[in-house]
């Protein structure tokens, strides 16, 4: 065999490994984000002020148990979820739009199946018992002169989750809702910018959540940015909001 063969089946040989290590590479990955977690970006202001644009976060995969859309596009494998268990009360919580089942949403969960959802005056009444809400400082959004402030409260569920709602328009169009039963194996969603959230008070919008169409539960913040794209890293020491990176969602 002569030194020029030699050399070539060394580079095919060494070819053949890199392909092995990347699909290994590959392979952990996706077992990662199937199994265990899953970054998501937020790219709308419904869940402010607890979650902000720009943030990153990591939602945990097995907390609910796995589904078809716990697999990357939520192939048709059937219905239904294997170790599945049911959300708390206030978990915030990743989740397949019903009506498209491959939109993913970011909703905190408010209603448990047979729950009696409602709000009247701005007021979040959960079987005929209103959710006590506290008025705390008002919300700053933007910088400078282009300034606006925003009325913020805390409500407090009766299993203790505390957390920061926006009021941004007082009687707004959905501080005033119908009751809404909670369906068996279904959840009620809405989000903290009360008046800036399509949630499941929009019935033909997003409505009922069924369990099957859990992702996960929000754990914690691995990244933020304000205005700027991630990628953008000479902006990262005035773009990227280094005090939020590692805030627990829980």
């Amino acid at each position: 065999m002569s030194v020029t063969t030699d050399k070539k089946q060394g580079a095919d040989g060494g070819f053949v490994e890199i392909i092995k290590i990347v699909v290994q590479a590959l392979l952990i990955a996706v077992a990662i984000r199937t199994v265990l977690f899953q970054p998501f970006n937020i790219p709308s202001s419904s869940m402010e002020k607890t979650l902000l644009v720009g943030d990153y976060l990591f939602v945990s995969k097995y907390a609910y148990g796995y589904s078809r859309h716990s697999l990357p596009f939520s192939p048709p494998l059937g219905h239904g979820r294997i170790f599945g268990s049911v959300p708390k009360r206030g978990d915030v919580v990743v989740f397949k739009l019903p009506t498209d089942n491959s939109t993913d949403y970011i909703k905190r969960v408010i209603g448990l199946p047979g729950d009696r959802i409602q709000m009247m005056d701005g007021v979040l009444f959960i079987n005929e018992k209103a959710v006590p809400k506290q008025r705390i400082e008002d919300y700053v959004e933007g910088s400078g002169g282009q300034t606006r402030r925003i009325p913020r409260y805390r409500e407090t569920l009766d299993n203790g989750v505390s957390y920061e709602v926006l009021d941004l328009v007082e009687n707004g169009f959905l501080d005033n809702t119908p009751v809404y039963t909670v369906p068996d194996g279904h959840l009620f969603m809405m989000g903290d910018n009360r008046d800036n959230s399509t949630d499941s008070r929009v019935q033909s919008a997003v409505g009922y959540v069924p369990m099957e169409n859990l992702v996960g539960r929000a754990e914690v913040l691995f990244f933020s940015v304000d205005k700027a794209p991630a990628w953008a890293v000479w902006q990262w020491p005035w773009s990227v909001r280094w005090g939020r990176i590692g805030m627990s969602l829980r």
